[in-house]
């Protein structure tokens, strides 16, 4: 008998060890050490810098392929195959092992200039049946370019039948700022996000509620206003706006639970952000901003929060320009429904814990890898993928 209880209260202790390894350290220091850009004062507590964490589970970093160009968008097939987007405008259709590339051709002709190309890309929620994909690119257009997305049938190693069903006027000579990144929401409708192109001319145009620059747009599968959009109805308004005032949001993603939309977006020096998006929201830039011009002016006064205008759930001083985000839902149960942000000049992949919609950890991972992370996948087989504009594919999975 008391041998039993011994081997009980053992098994049970191994239970519990078992299940605290599966818990990230936390209550760590920020892991943001180095000095902000500005003196600006968050507007609540969390907002910025909050307390660090760390991974507990073991889990293996490979490069699967080193060899993708310049990619921008990462999605997967059901056979689990990756297509993935080459900025110069062409896909590569990629082996779940990575060892096997085809190149994917037919589509329209992208400005590759600058921060253009053949940028985002998803499959129709019915692919298995339809073989529908969708994706953004910087399309000539009139006298410079814009923010487009684009619908095909892929077929083999060619996309049939390409159509244009949304552009993002007003066209802009320029080469920077697009956005574009695309998320499907659980009923089938398509989000949208687009940048006001950089310029201070074109910055004005992401409170303006004519133009499609600088917002979150939500359209059908067809490119018309998804029903419900807040401002079908309103003349002073185009009906594809879901929100607006944004700046250059390369981020988004629907949460796997809620169903909520989530994005990030870069702000200049510092102000780089992550916002929770409801409809017919006004997001601030250039209005408010928690970051400053490149040449050390403060924009706007330096003013950071104002009435009628959304605070961002948590922003970053100095930045860390996130690109694609995707929330997790794999094999490492302390990553869990946990916001996985791809780091440009961050050069890692930032991992963000949300609890009740405020931001209350993060970690920082693969920053001995010193790459600029331009996207990053929540793979069908519970591993997390993600890409670089080296060229590499990374698959991180649970040892």
């Amino acid at each position: 008998m008391l041998r039993s209880i011994i081997l009980s209260a053992f098994c049970f202790s191994t239970i519990l060890v078992s299940c605290q390894e599966k818990e990230s350290i936390k209550n760590l220091p920020p892991v943001e050490k180095e000095k902000p850009n500005s003196d600006y004062k968050p507007a609540f507590v969390g907002q910025t810098r909050v307390m660090g964490y760390k991974t507990q589970t073991e889990y293996n970093v490979d490069v699967i392929n080193k060899n993708l160009g310049k990619p921008w968008g990462i999605v997967q097939l059901p056979n689990h195959n990756f297509l993935v987007t080459e900025k110069t405008g062409f896909i590569n259709l990629v082996s779940p092992d990575g060892k096997s590339v085809t190149k994917i051709t037919g589509l329209p002709k992208a400005d590759s200039r600058g921060q253009g190309g053949l940028l985002d890309i998803v499959i129709d929620p019915d692919f298995e049946n339809n073989q529908t994909i969708y994706w953004t690119f910087s399309e000539p257009y009139e006298k410079g370019n814009l923010t487009s997305v684009g619908k095909g049938l892929l077929s083999g190693n060619k996309i049939v039948n390409p159509i244009v069903i949304f552009r993002a006027t007003p066209s802009y000579d320029g080469r920077l700022h697009y956005g574009s990144r695309l998320a499907f929401d659980k009923s089938g409708n398509l989000f949208v996000s687009t940048g006001e192109r950089s310029d201070l001319e074109t910055r004005p145009l992401a409170q303006d509620l004519k133009a499609y620059l600088g917002k979150i747009i939500k359209i059908d599968k067809n490119g018309k206003p998804a029903a419900g959009n807040p401002f079908i109805g309103n003349s002073k308004a185009q009906p594809e706006i879901y929100s607006y005032g944004h700046r250059n949001p390369q981020g988004i993603a629907i949460h796997p639970e809620t169903g909520e939309l989530w994005e990030t977006e870069m702000g200049p020096r510092g102000g780089d952000e992550i916002n929770l998006i409801k409809a017919g929201k006004n997001y601030g830039w250039a209005t408010i901003t928690y970051g400053i011009e490149y040449s050390g002016e403060k924009i706007n006064n330096g003013l950071t929060k104002k009435e009628g205008l959304e605070q961002p759930v948590y922003y970053w001083d100095p930045v860390i320009s996130p690109s694609g985000i995707t929330f997790y839902t794999g094999n490492i149960q302390e990553w869990k429904n946990n916001l996985f942000i791809a780091c440009l000049s961050g050069e890692k992949i930032n991992r963000i814990i949300l609890e009740n919609n405020k931001v209350v950890g993060e970690e920082r991972l693969l920053e001995d890898q010193h790459e600029r992370f331009r996207d990053v996948f929540d793979g069908k087989d519970g591993n997390l993928y993600a890409i670089t504009d080296s060229g590499k594919l990374y698959r991180i999975s649970k040892k």
